[in-house]
C-alpha cells in the first residue's frame, strides 16, 4: 500500500467514481485486517454497490493532503421496536499511515451530522471484540451497548 501521511484535518465527502483505485486499495487492506480471504469478486461487487444509486450501501471517504485515507460504508435502517430509524456504519477503515490523526473520528462525526440532519435517532455499528484500538476511539464517541450480535447461516436449517 502506498504510504499516505496525514498532516491536515481530513475532509469528508461522498465516494466518487474517481476514487475507485484508491478505494479498492483501502478496501483490500480492510479485508486483510479482518483476515478475510482475498476476493476481487467481493471487492468489485462492493464497488458496484457503492456506485449504484438504487443500492442501499453508501460510502463516505476521508481525504487529507490530496489523498483518500479512509472510508465509512453505511446504510439507513428502520427499527420497528423503537419506532425510529438510523444509520448503520458497516465498515470503517483508515490507512494505517494516517491512524491517530482524526480520520475515524471525522468519518463518524459526519455520519452523526447526517443522522441529525435527516431526523434519525442513532448511528450504530459493531466491531470485533479484539479490535481494542478502534474501541478506544469508539468509547469516546458513543455508548457501548449491551447487545450481543449473532449471525445465522441461511444454508444451515434449524
Amino acid at each position: 500500500m502506498t504510504q499516505h501521511t496525514t498532516t491536515t484535518a481530513p475532509t469528508i465527502r461522498a465516494l466518487a467514481p474517481a476514487d475507485e483505485t484508491r478505494w479498492r486499495e483501502l478496501f483490500r487492506a480492510y479485508r486483510e485486517f479482518y483476515r478475510l480471504a482475498e476476493s476481487e469478486e467481493v471487492v468489485s461487487r462492493a464497488w458496484a454497490w457503492m456506485m449504484d444509486p438504487a443500492h442501499e450501501c453508501r460510502a463516505l471517504v476521508a481525504e487529507a493532503d490530496g489523498s483518500v485515507v479512509g472510508f465509512a460504508h453505511h446504510r439507513r435502517f428502520s427499527s420497528p421496536y423503537t419506532g425510529s430509524s438510523g444509520i448503520f456504519l458497516d465498515d470503517l477503515f483508515t490507512d494505517p499511515e494516517a491512524r491517530g490523526r482524526g480520520v475515524g473520528r471525522a468519518l463518524i462525526g459526519r455520519l452523526t451530522e447526517m443522522a441529525d440532519d435527516e431526523g434519525r435517532s442513532v448511528v450504530q455499528w459493531v466491531t470485533a471484540d479484539d479490535n481494542h484500538r478502534a474501541q478506544a476511539l469508539y468509547d469516546t464517541l458513543a455508548e457501548r451497548t449491551r447487545w450481543v450480535t449473532y449471525e445465522a447461516d441461511p444454508t444451515a436449517r434449524a
